[in-house]
């Protein structure tokens, strides 16, 4: 049995990754956006990751009244020094594929056509994965994602694949998309580096 931190475990991804973790017979400790498990201060980051194997990075904010472009950097740094502080080795971030460059090398965010609303949102993602690749030698990070997007009412089948580019069109559920997450926390078969799975 493993210890498991999920940062950002009241969110459909959070709550699919607790679950998953669980079923599996791992201790998880939940951690929420509240003043002792904020993501964005190193101090609670090591407080509650102290003692545990792995950790899994939900936490994100969007819509009016956040700030997600302070936020994700801010968070990124924060794991990094917490955990480096607390002794756990392994960190597994919630990421997006539309930050990662296409068989053209064109972003999808950068694509003719994506939607400007969504592109403030989608840069500060990608300015937390440029902290993790900046600042994230000593620690063994991943940024995960799904393909596409969430299937919000899609079951858990059991099984994902991992996907080259990102697709739009691809769909995975918070299920099968928690599936990878725990397995990349605690059987880790990539490091350091931008994958995205459907």
């Amino acid at each position: 049995m493993s210890r498991i931190v999920v940062f950002g475990a009241g969110g459909r991804v959070g709550r699919a990754a607790v679950a998953e973790a669980r079923r599996r017979g791992h201790e998880v400790t939940e951690a929420g956006n509240d003043e002792a498990t904020d993501v964005r201060d190193p101090r609670p980051v090591a407080a509650v990751a102290a003692g545990h194997d792995a950790v899994i990075n939900a936490a994100a904010v969007y819509g009016e009244g956040t700030d997600p472009a302070a936020f994700f950097p801010a968070a990124a740094r924060a794991l990094l020094t917490g955990l480096a502080e607390a002794g756990v080795p392994r960190l597994v971030s919630v990421g997006l594929a539309v930050v990662k460059p296409g068989p053209d090398g064109v972003r999808l965010m950068d694509s003719p056509g994506f939607p400007a609303e969504f592109l403030p949102f989608c840069l500060a993602h990608a300015s937390g994965l440029d902290v993790l690749r900046a600042e994230g030698d000593a620690l063994d990070w991943l940024y995960l994602a799904p393909v596409g997007d969430f299937d919000a009412e899609g079951e858990r089948t059991g099984h994902y694949t991992v996907g080259e580019y990102g697709d739009m069109a691809a769909r995975i559920s918070h299920a099968d998309f928690a599936i990878a997450l725990v397995d990349e926390a605690l059987a880790p078969k990539h490091h350091r580096e931008h994958l995205a799975v459907t």
